[in-house]
């Protein structure tokens, strides 16, 4: 009996995680096999702590920041929440005053769940600033936000750029209305780096989130930009590593990893999120053409990140057209979070006006450095017969309901 095999993936989850690059691989392989405690003081914990700080000095230096502003963390998650309680502990503990915390309604839940632990356990005054039709920060709502009371906000944060429908925010004005009242601002740039120029010091942010995954590097391992002369309360408390606002055994192979994928992808970059963006843009086109009532979310051309695509499909539920897409091999995600089974509107769409079951029928497509023309092709040729069973499906579904 012949078993026909399965077809190659073509994978648009890039924004979820990304291929390893093979010379992040062979580094942290190397480092692997060594023996050594960076915080120990004989040989071999010299060695250990001195790739570490080498690579402390490589992500310093493709971010334009100072290596004792590098602050490894687990990861994103991590990163978001020593920033977010970090600051609001800090700055609160100078100032009772200081109990307001600004960010807008599209924040990963890296973010948004801090903020509403803050609230219900620290007395935090949480204020989730509304974005336009495109997923932008309204700056103007920010403004009368921080000119109410500015003596009573603790901290700003709003992410470099969002992580379902691309939108870049505008960091740089939220800088300068914080700036005018000493407020610091955090941003998450996970889905930024890499895609886009990230330049911590021209930046103005106190603290900037990066991961490993994202950009072809290990699991497990990120880091938070801090600026030297903020005050941050920290959340671990052990061995003081990481100015000692981030105690933990260092985790040097991580570590390794971390700074080889992001010397590579953001030295590769300028060359890369071009191509990546005429890729997007020709396979945006061409589910458009198939689906002309297809519906592109998020900013459009250089006002998003260049790998993202994240389109709603009326009359589609995410999930099922996700899962016909899958039987196909190609792989891409819903702009959904499914919470106990059952499937939920995207957050980031219902903010930005979208109706819910609009929202419900969304799907990103999020390109990357394995990413080819030959991938883009597949999704075009597959959309149309997808959509078609996923609305058929869901008539007979509402019918059933009726009945």
């Amino acid at each position: 009996m012949n078993v026909s095999a399965p077809p190659p993936v073509a994978y648009f989850d890039h924004a979820a995680t990304t291929l390893i690059y093979p010379e992040v691989v062979d580094a942290m392989v190397a480092q692997l096999s060594r023996l050594g405690n960076a915080s120990s003081l004989h040989g071999s914990g010299r060695a250990a702590r001195r790739v570490t700080e080498e690579s402390r000095e490589t992500v310093a230096a493709v971010l334009n920041a100072r290596p004792s502003e590098v602050v490894f963390t687990s990861g994103g998650t991590e990163s978001d929440n020593l920033a977010v309680k970090g600051f609001y502990w800090a700055r609160r503990s100078a100032d009772p005053r200081r109990t307001r915390i600004l960010s807008t309604a599209i924040e990963h839940h890296a973010v948004l769940d801090p903020l509403d632990w803050l609230a219900s356990d620290s007395g935090a005054e949480v204020e989730l600033l509304p974005v336009d039709s495109n997923g932008r920060l309204d700056i103007d709502a920010l403004r009368t936000a921080v000119d109410r009371d500015p003596d009573s906000v603790a901290l700003i944060t709003v992410m470099w750029a969002n992580n379902e429908v691309g939108t870049l925010q505008p960091v740089d004005e939220v800088v300068s209305v914080a700036a005018r009242h000493g407020i610091p601002v955090h941003t998450d740039a996970v889905q930024a780096m890499g895609q886009v120029p990230l330049d911590f010091a021209a930046s103005g942010v106190d603290a900037l989130t990066v991961t490993g995954h994202k950009i072809g590097g290990p699991f497990g391992v990120g880091a938070l930009l801090l600026r030297r002369e903020v005050e941050l309360v920290a959340l671990l408390h052990g061995g003081g590593q990481e100015r000692d606002v981030r105690s933990g055994t260092i985790d040097a192979p991580a570590i390794v990893g971390f700074a080889c994928a992001a010397e590579v992808a953001v030295k590769g970059q300028p060359q890369r999120a071009p191509a990546l963006a005429a890729l997007r843009d020709e396979l945006v086109d061409g589910i458009l053409d198939v689906i002309p009532d297809a519906q592109l979310n998020g900013a459009p051309g250089a006002g998003r990140l260049p790998g993202n695509a994240h389109l709603s499909f009326p009359g589609c539920e995410g999930d099922s057209l996700l899962m016909l897409l899958d039987a196909q091999g190609i792989e891409c995600s819903t702009g959904s979070a499914c919470s106990a089974g059952v499937p939920q509107a995207s957050h980031v769409l219902l903010a930005m006006g979208k109706g819910e079951s609009l929202a419900r029928g969304s799907l990103r497509f999020s390109l990357g450095h394995t990413t080819t023309r030959a991938d883009v092709v597949r999704v075009v040729a597959a959309i149309g017969p997808a959509v078609q069973r996923a609305r058929a499906a869901g008539a007979t579904s509402a019918q059933g309901n009726r009945a």
